[in-house]
């Protein structure tokens, strides 16, 4: 059977010098079009003082980009930052392709890998929000004129454009009342964990640092329960929909542990808007585990990523412990290592999982994790 051919993808971006690993952020967006099932097809990269305000990268450059894919075999482009309605539009006119930014990308990604009906709901909703100023860009055909049949309150002749506009916000509403209610599903049944007076702890980090196979070691360790495990892949957002999991280690021991949606560098406002009820886990949590990829060369600038996110989540106070996953690629050490508030562990072949479930048990012992949340909150007040 024949394979299906992948969409060529030419990936895009202007370097602004401004600090950002940009080597680095193109990289990531190669992985994001590999994620999104596309094959990389090459880079165009220049060198800017600040982005071209109508076009993103100077006319010149798009201009010799136009000639290149009159030869080459390009299905869409990629670029590497957010565009703006206008720049959408004008990229559209001249290079005559499917256009893709970043946030779109990632939309698109999140869009295929939801499962759950709460996380569907909540991309939906987020590419409505990031779409609809964008209308004219994206969907040059919607100026045309259309008739006001069948479509209440429509004049005749009132353009498509805005029949599309009105038909979004309503879609929006319609998605936020249905969220609302599944938050407040979500809500009591937080409520109902902090009654027992079970520790929770939930994890958190970089899109594939490895959150989702630490937390299938714990259960292989602790339950030998399979259908309890979760969706565990080498790949960019695998994990979209939260998965709490009760972790016992024995008579009276144990705690709630959650797996979340994982971060990025530029992950969309949207996007975190949209799954902040989701992320709500990581907020009322009694306790961290940032997971980190200790073997990537960037996982400095990824802990500020996500330390950033938490931050804006509300949960910038909670107690940490930092996990630095797949030391056993980067450190000669014995596995585990521990110093204070961190340990270097390797989640796939499971060393150091019985020394950090010991280290969460030391975090939440009985009192000792309700204090030191109570003073975040005093503290966050």
């Amino acid at each position: 059977m024949a394979t299906e051919k992948k969409e060529r993808a030419l990936l895009l971006g202007a370097d602004l010098h401004d600090g950002e690993d940009f080597e680095r952020s193109m990289q990531e967006l190669e992985e994001l079009a590999k994620a999104c099932g596309m094959e990389p097809a090459g880079r165009v990269v220049q060198n800017l003082q600040k982005l071209h305000q109508a076009l993103y990268l100077g006319k010149g450059k798009l201009l010799e980009i136009k000639e290149y894919l009159e030869t080459e075999e390009v299905d869409v482009l990629i670029f590497d930052r957010s565009l703006t309605p206008t720049q959408l539009r004008n990229l559209q006119d001249l290079l005559d392709r499917p256009i893709l930014d970043r946030t779109t990308l990632i939309l698109e990604i999140f869009a295929v890998r939801a499962k759950t009906r709460e996380a569907k709901l909540q991309v939906e909703s987020a590419r409505l929000q990031y779409v609809l100023p964008r209308l004219t860009g994206m969907h040059r055909a919607l100026s045309r004129q259309g008739g006001g049949s069948g479509l209440a309150n429509k004049g005749a002749g009132e353009k498509r454009l805005e029949l599309d506009r009105r038909r979004i916000e309503k879609r929006m509403s319609e998605l936020r009342r249905e969220l609302e209610k599944i938050e407040g599903e979500r809500a009591t049944q937080r409520k109902r964990r902090q009654g027992s007076r079970v520790p929770r702890v939930a994890l958190v980090g970089y899109t594939n640092a490895g959150k989702s196979t630490l937390m299938n070691r714990m259960l292989d360790r602790y339950t030998r329960d399979a259908s309890k495990k979760v969706l565990e892949k080498d790949m960019l957002f695998a994990t979209l929909d939260t998965t709490v999991r009760r972790i016992c280690t024995g008579p009276g021991k144990e705690f709630l542990l959650s797996d979340t949606v994982g971060f990025i560098h530029r992950l969309p406002a949207g996007l975190v808007k949209a799954f902040r009820s989701t992320l709500e886990e990581a907020r009322e949590a009694d306790l961290l585990l940032h997971v980190l990829d200790c073997s990537d060369p960037s996982f400095r600038q990824q802990r500020e990523v996500t330390e950033e996110t938490l931050k804006e989540l509300g949960a910038g106070d909670i107690p940490v412990i930092c996990v630095c996953n797949k030391a056993d690629l980067c450190m000669e050490e014995k596995l585990p290592v521990i110093r204070g508030d961190r340990i270097y562990l390797s989640a796939k072949t499971g060393e150091g999982i019985p020394e950090l479930v010991r280290m969460i048990q030391e975090r939440t012992a009985a009192g000792a994790f309700r204090q030191e949340r109570e003073q975040s909150i005093r503290k966050g007040k």
